[in-house]
């Protein structure tokens, strides 16, 4: 069995079964990872939302069925030098999304997301290429 993440838009999606097809299609067969960045934004967005408690449970039992790569020190190395090297580049990256980044590489899980113009930014960067994928999910 293959393992992906996803990053927090498509998780998102995914947990409220509003993905597209296309995008059921590129997690058929896979084990679904979160990150640690992914669980929290999802309870955050609980909150702004104004979420009532059984849509709350809801999003736990979903997030608590899926493993979740945890924060570590050598993903905090990874996101400094991520996030110091985008930001030599003139192309600082949002920091949920360095993180999100940083977890895939640590464990070379490829991500899925429906950013594609995020992804485009980080292929053939040394490091990102080398070491994980960012598939953008997209139709065809």
């Amino acid at each position: 069995m293959r393992d992906v993440v996803l990053d927090t838009d498509t998780a998102s999606l995914l947990q409220k079964h509003q993905a597209p097809s296309w995008v059921l299609g590129q997690l058929a067969g896979a084990r679904i990872w979160l990150t640690f960045i992914t669980v929290g934004d999802l309870a955050k967005w609980a909150v702004m939302r104004d979420w009532g408690e059984h849509a709350r449970r809801r999003l736990d039992a979903w997030t608590t069925q899926r493993p979740v790569i945890p924060y570590d020190a050598q993903i905090a190395r990874l996101w400094g030098e991520l996030a110091g090297a985008a930001r030599l580049r003139g192309r600082p990256r949002p920091q949920n999304d360095t993180w999100i980044a940083a977890c895939c590489l640590r464990y070379r899980v490829p991500l899925v997301t429906l950013n594609t113009a995020g992804c485009r930014a980080r292929r053939g960067r040394r490091r990102w290429g080398r070491r994980a994928r960012c598939r953008a999910a997209r139709p065809g």
